[in-house]
């Protein structure tokens, strides 16, 4: 099929063989993205927290909350959303995590689960929490559906469009040329990550809590709505729906950043180093940090 694009990048970037032990393993340019996800997610996060006056102990230890949030949700976001009818009949399997699917939603629920107890330990207002994870959490929707595009998977559907993609190790063997839908949905998060730049300048350390976190769930979750008409259907069947799996639980995170949004604004501006949230030693868990 001329005129459309190929890729035919193989998704393992590198393959070795341990010596004496003689387990081959593999790295993926997934796993390369997913790590580097990671990292820029923490960095973005020390620096919101750094701003609002927290030490290292109480920004620190989020990291690894935060990792395990995002993974355990989006596992059995994966498990209960998406393959629900092959896990009910192998429950055993649940507990199990084979890197077989990873569902956004679910992660964003595994997140916010995560926030709430780390809330709650280092008695943080949940909003403040909320703002500081927005960045990180524009940086992962970029950076994991890249990983997404070089592991040929959450495709996009059928079309003709001149800049459709030809994924040579999606089922099909590129023998349909698709939407570049992860392309879309990085593009959806770079877009995000300019708002937030923007509404940051704006207001400053007088940023009302729940902003931040408000204007990346109505934007992401409502360009996420859009962006699924171009991919291909999971689970649903679309002769009985006309909307897909991740547009159904896109509704709710778009309502629930909405009232967010306009709660914030109707708060407006915070007075002078409001923002600047203190966590006084002996009152806080962890103190500023030692």
């Amino acid at each position: 099929m001329p005129g459309y694009f190929v890729w035919d990048v193989y998704p393992v970037l590198l393959k070795f063989t341990l010596p004496l032990i003689g387990i081959t393993l593999e790295v993926r340019y997934y796993g390369v993205f997913f790590a580097l996800m990671a990292l820029g997610a923490f960095l973005l996060w020390r620096w919101q927290m750094r701003r609002g006056g927290y030490g290292e102990r109480v920004i620190e230890t989020w990291f690894f909350v935060g990792v395990v949030s995002l993974i355990a949700g989006a596992h059995l976001g994966h498990v209960f959303f998406y393959s629900w009818d092959y896990y009910r009949a192998h429950p055993w399997e649940i507990i199990i995590f084979r890197g077989r699917g990873l569902s956004s939603h679910g992660a964003t629920i595994g997140v916010m689960i995560g926030l709430l107890a780390y809330s709650r330990y280092y008695r943080i207002p949940l909003l403040v929490l909320f703002d500081a994870n927005a960045f990180p959490a524009a940086l992962a929707a970029m950076l994991v559906r890249l990983g997404n595009f070089f592991n040929h998977e959450i495709v996009g559907r059928v079309t003709r469009v001149p800049w459709a993609v030809r994924f040579m190790y999606y089922d099909d063997g590129g023998a349909n040329p698709r939407h570049p839908s992860q392309l879309y949905e990085f593009g959806l998060g770079a877009l995000v990550m300019i708002c937030l730049v923007v509404v940051d300048r704006r207001y400053g350390a007088r940023r009302p809590r729940g902003l931040l976190a408000g204007v990346f769930g109505t934007v992401y979750f409502s360009g996420r709505f859009l962006v699924e008409f171009f991919k291909e259907y999971q689970m649903l069947d679309p002769a009985k729906s006309f909307f897909t799996m991740g547009q159904y639980l896109s509704v709710p995170f778009f309502l629930l950043s909405l009232y967010l949004l306009v709660s914030a604004l109707r708060r407006g501006p915070e007075p002078a180093r409001a923002g600047q949230v203190q966590v006084q030693a002996g009152k806080s868990r962890g103190g500023r940090g030692k």
